[in-house]
């Protein structure tokens, strides 16, 4: 009877601990953002802390290399989330511009907010319209870069060459120093704004950005649908006082098709979940909103994703 009654105590023990609660495993996932003078980068930290802050999510920022670099790793499955810009993810899935095959395991997971393409100039350079970069010293984003596809459909539609001005290839934080040192006469950003990089500028250069008229922001939309039409306010930057109308792309979130459905879901509930935290980041990130979530979406949406937005009562794009 006591072998009966130890053997019991000892069985009853075992399944007490077998149902004893633990610590949930959490899966662990990195998102790609961009260099640290741009804006992918501040607001990619505030995304991976309110995920990480969820419980069931370990995130961790790390910078990237821009659009199609921050693609590249996706498609690899060499990181699980990354910013890039709406035109580049669609080329990217369908093998066009500097993608030599289609990408079809790409997903999106969000649309989060407009970024513009700031033309930057001095204002002494006399450069009033695109046409006016003929002859000029013009950086046109690092190469393979997002920044420098965005630059080469609106050099299409200008019927402007690299042939026609010395152009150097620069990111953001190599073409303000350029200006500083006098060494180039305009540069192209693409980013949200306000840019660290062009504020930093502003503060020792007497700088403008170029004010596209309407008739060339119709036809670059009518070109190139990614394109629309946007307007940087008048005193975003120290030294400019009018409104900016310029040519903008949606930056988004894009994943793999092989992150699991559960990992995206509670990844996009836990960023729309605290948005005001995310806000808190940058000027840009206030435009994050969950009812323009979907906006200019040019990839599939990731299946974690559509389940959080069907949830909302939210209609997913075809």
């Amino acid at each position: 009877m006591k072998f009966k009654s130890q053997f019991l105590m000892l069985a009853c023990a075992a399944f007490v601990f077998a149902f004893t609660p633990t610590a949930q495993a959490k899966d662990y996932l990195s998102i790609a953002t961009g260099g640290t003078s741009g804006t992918y980068y501040p607001i990619g930290g505030a995304i991976a802390k309110v995920v990480s802050e969820g419980g069931t999510l370990q995130v961790t920022a790390e910078t990237g290399n821009a659009s199609v670099a921050n693609i590249n790793l996706v498609a690899a499955g060499e990181i699980e989330v990354a910013f890039a810009q709406n035109d580049i993810a669609y080329w990217a899935y369908n093998g066009q511009q500097m993608f030599k095959k289609p990408l079809k395991n790409l997903r999106a997971v969000a649309a989060l907010y407009p970024e513009h393409v700031q033309l930057i100039t001095l204002k002494d350079s006399n450069i009033k319209a695109i046409a006016d970069l003929k002859g000029k010293r013009v950086s046109v984003g690092a190469p393979g870069s997002g920044v420098e596809a965005d630059v080469q459909a609106i050099f299409q539609v200008a019927k402007l060459s690299y042939k026609d001005m010395k152009v150097d290839y620069l990111d953001f934080g190599a073409t303000t120093s350029r200006f500083k040192d006098n060494q180039i006469d305009a540069g192209f950003v693409v980013a949200g704004y306000p840019t660290a990089s062009i504020m930093d500028l502003a503060t020792s250069k007497p700088i403008t950005l170029l004010n596209f008229d309407a008739a060339f922001l119709g036809q670059l939309s009518k070109e190139h649908p990614y394109f629309v039409p946007s307007v940087i306010p008048a005193g975003t930057y120290q030294g400019i006082d009018q409104a900016i109308n310029t040519p903008a792309v949606m930056a988004i979130l894009v994943t793999n098709d092989e992150v699991p459905e559960n990992v995206i879901y509670q990844f996009t509930k836990e960023l729309y979940g605290h948005l005001a935290d995310v806000h808190a980041s940058h000027a840009m990130a206030r435009e994050i909103k969950l009812e323009t979530a979907l906006d200019g979406l040019t990839i599939p949406l990731h299946p974690g994703a559509a389940r959080f937005y069907k949830e909302k009562g939210m209609n997913l794009p075809q």
